[in-house]
């Protein structure tokens, strides 16, 4: 008897995989992961989901692999995990489009995911973006930043997670982070091109999108500068009614200059005294716990719903009820190796905290390099106001502890070639 199958395509080991899996279980059907080492992914032996090793970067290979599963099972649709790369998506769409199922246009995702590409597009169609010019070599970066004037944001033009991102105030800091981007350190999917962005100052805020609806907006607080590490993220954020709809206006015009209008999509904006400005445009869910705290906070599952699509049902984007819900997420102060980390389990006891997770266990490396990858767990916690929820989710962290062994001059020296300078 064949099975009713969905196609999981990874994206990123820490993204939305488990919650994928647990929701194609309730809607019937039975989730199938592609992977180059489905070992990475260790919910899927707790989730005991089947999962086949297999060259997610080779189109042609994925083809093959999808037909011979379709030999033994009814394919009910193919989609990404992925909660911080959007490249993912584009090959689902190609995968899509061969075997004649529900997908995402892999033509606009590709174009959305090149982000000089996009912001082409947004300019052209008026939305409001940073000032931006691209740069190949160092001459062109010193140039557009002397156009722009600072401080900037210097990153690569294809990426995603925050890495290799960076605010430059200084000819020093410039100097550093293109020495790291250009000379070696970072490691680039194609020839290096270099964004170069007037820095929007604001408060800073992520849209959740399905289809053409505008599903909540989502505040981000962020770690120390230079760099852009997420911090806290709260649902709904605390907007006045009038910033609200002119967030969504601006998040709507994205939709139509990208020609996004199918499946998720996700915003990041900053909200200056001139009104929203947009930073980034994903064509994919969110990745910073963004589509957990929506269904904690309204009811409604981004994930459950995304599959709907993809298997071609109708979808329910009601919302069930209204809270708040946050997440923080835990980062050391130092490089190091990890002591020990404790009070997961007396700070899950606190009335409100919905989930603690670590992501290190004792004697790990820590090695902070400015972005996502410097998370060491998250705490979230959810209840009927903010002002509760933030007291909860204090409380929770404040019980959470680790002790972590700085590294000694040697061993700052042994690891300065795995570790730009800038970022240790």
């Amino acid at each position: 008897m064949s099975r009713n199958a969905l196609i999981l395509v990874e994206g990123q080991a820490r993204g939305n995989g488990i919650r994928y899996i647990q929701a194609a279980r309730r809607l019937g059907f039975h989730p199938i992961t592609l992977s180059v080492d489905p070992t990475q992914y260790e919910y899927l032996a707790a989730e005991r989901s089947e999962a086949i090793r297999v060259d997610t970067t080779n189109l042609d290979t994925l083809i093959r692999e999808c037909s011979r599963l379709r030999e033994t099972n009814d394919i009910a649709g193919i989609t990404g995990f992925s909660g911080i790369d959007e490249s993912v998506y584009a090959t689902v769409g190609k995968l899509c489009r061969h075997f004649d199922l529900p997908g995402p246009n892999p033509e606009l995702i590709e174009r959305c995911c090149d982000k000089f590409s996009q912001r082409q597009l947004l300019a052209e169609a008026g939305v409001p973006i940073p000032a931006y010019r691209m740069a190949l070599n160092v001459a062109e970066v010193e140039s557009s930043v002397a156009e722009i004037g600072f401080p900037v944001i210097v990153k690569p033009a294809i990426g995603s997670g925050s890495i290799g991102v960076r605010l430059c105030r200084n000819a020093d800091e410039l100097a550093d982070h293109t020495t790291y981007l250009l000379g070696g350190k970072h490691i680039w999917p194609s020839p290096p091109r270099i964004l170069v962005e007037e820095f929007a100052r604001g408060p800073f805020y992520s849209v959740e999108i399905m289809g053409n609806e505008v599903i909540g907006i989502v505040a981000v607080d962020f770690g120390p500068p230079p760099h852009f590490v997420f911090r806290e993220t709260t649902f709904p954020a605390p907007l006045a009614e009038d910033d609200h709809d002119r967030i969504v206006d601006v998040s709507l015009r994205c939709l139509q200059a990208l020609g996004l209008n199918w499946g998720p999509t996700n915003i990041e904006l900053r909200l200056t005294n001139h009104g929203p400005v947009v930073i980034e445009v994903n064509p994919r869910l969110a990745g910073a716990l963004e589509p957990e705290l929506v269904q904690l906070a309204s009811g409604v599952d981004l994930v459950t719903e995304h599959i709907k699509l993809v298997v071609g049902e109708e979808w329910d984007l009601r919302r069930r009820h209204l809270q708040t819900a946050a997440a923080r997420f835990l980062v050391a102060d130092c490089d190091g190796t990890l002591d020990w980390i404790d009070g997961g389990s007396q700070a899950i006891a606190v009335p409100g905290v919905a989930e603690i997770k670590l992501y290190v266990e004792p004697n790990a490396p820590i090695f902070r390099k400015g972005d996502f990858r410097d998370w060491m767990g998250h705490v979230v916690a959810v209840s009927p106001s903010l002002a509760q929820t933030e007291a909860i989710l204090q409380l929770a962290v404040d019980l959470i502890d680790w002790s972590i062994t700085p590294l000694s001059g040697e061993q700052e020296r042994s690891a300065a070639p795995r570790l730009p300078p800038t970022e240790r």
